[in-house]
C-alpha cells in the first residue's frame, strides 16, 4: 500500500505543484522533490524484508531524491526542453511512476512474509554503540540531507514562478525541423521558416539579422509580440560569393539590446550557377 499511496500522492501533487504558490507550493514541492524519488528507488532496489532498517530506508531516501533529482536536471540540460519547470516536474513523476512499477513487480515475486512493509515507528541506531567511522559517516549523511533539503527550500522559495523566456527556431519548407537549403547556386535565394513565440510575460520587440560568413544579408523587424504570441515568416537569403560550408546566422535581437539574444545557424555549399 505504501506504493500505492506516493503514486495516488505524486499524481495529486504534480498540478498542485504547477497551480499552487507560496508556502503550499514550497511545501508541496519539497516533499515531492526530497523523499518520492529517493523511496520508489529504495523500494526498487530493496525489495525484501530485511535489508535496511526503517530508518536507514529513510534517509538513503532523502540521500537518493537529491542525486535523482540533480542528475535529472543534468539531463535535462542536455536537451532542447532545458531546465524548466514543466519538464522537471514531468520527468519526476515518470521516474517515479516507473520505479513505483518495479517495486511492486520484484514485491510479488517474493513470498509475502519476506515483503518489505514500512512501518510508522522508527529505531533510531543507538549512537553510543556505534563505531567512530560509523557514527562519523551517519553523522555526514544527516548533514548532507540537511543542506539538500535547505538548499531546495532556498531555490525553490527564490525562484520566480514563471520563467521568462522566447522561443526561436528554424523550420524546413514542410514546416518541420528539417529539409533546411544545403546547397545553393550563385545568384540563387534560399528560403527558410523563423518562429518567435514569446513567454517573457511582457510585450517585447523583436529584430532579426541574416548573415553569411559575417556578411549581413538581410534584417526583418522589428516585431513586436505580447505574451504568449507567435510570429512565423518565410524569411529569404542569397549568398554572395562561391564556396562550400557557408555559415547562414540568423540573430535574434529583443528591445534594444546591442548584443544577440539568441543565435540560430545553417552551413551551405554554394556553387556557380548553370
Amino acid at each position: 500500500m505504501d506504493l500505492i499511496l506516493v503514486v495516488i500522492l505524486t499524481l495529486l501533487v504534480a498540478p498542485l505543484v504547477l497551480l499552487t504558490d507560496g508556502a503550499l507550493r514550497i511545501a508541496v514541492g519539497l516533499l515531492f522533490i526530497l523523499f518520492f524519488p529517493g523511496y520508489t528507488l529504495m523500494a526498487a532496489l530493496f525489495p525484501k524484508k530485511g535489508h535496511l532498517d526503517a530508518f536507514e530506508h529513510i534517509a538513503l531516501s532523502f540521500a537518493l531524491s537529491i542525486a535523482v533529482v540533480a542528475l535529472i536536471g543534468l539531463g535535462l540540460n542536455y536537451t532542447p526542453w532545458g531546465i524548466r519547470p514543466n519538464p522537471i516536474l514531468i520527468c519526476i513523476t515518470l521516474f517515479i511512476l516507473i520505479a513505483s512499477s518495479i517495486a511492486l513487480y520484484r514485491r510479488r515475486r517474493l513470498p509475502e512474509e519476506e515483503r518489505f512493509e514500512p512501518h510508522l515507528r522508527i529505531k533510531f541506531p543507538n549512537w553510543g554503540g556505534q563505531s567512530k567511522l560509523d557514527r562519523a559517516l551517519l553523522g555526514v549523511l544527516i548533514i548532507l540531507i540537511i543542506a539538500g533539503i535547505g538548499a531546495t527550500a532556498y531555490a525553490v522559495a527564490t525562484t520566480e514562478l514563471e520563467e521568462r523566456f522566447t522561443e526561436f527556431y528554424v523550420v524546413g519548407p514542410g514546416g518541420m525541423l528539417e529539409d533546411y537549403p544545403r546547397e545553393l547556386a550563385l545568384g540563387e535565394e534560399g528560403t527558410i521558416t523563423l518562429v518567435i513565440v514569446n513567454h517573457e510575460h511582457q510585450a517585447t520587440d523583436y529584430s532579426i539579422e541574416v548573415n553569411i560568413d559575417g556578411e549581413k544579408v538581410n534584417q526583418i523587424g522589428p516585431v513586436s509580440l505580447a505574451h504568449g504570441e507567435k510570429w512565423e515568416e518565410p524569411v529569404s537569403f542569397a549568398p554572395s560569393k562561391v564556396g562550400e560550408d557557408q555559415k547562414v546566422e540568423f540573430l535574434l535581437y529583443k528591445d534594444d539590446e546591442s548584443q544577440p539574444y539568441q543565435k540560430l545557424h545553417l552551413w551551405l555549399d554554394v556553387k556557380e550557377a548553370g
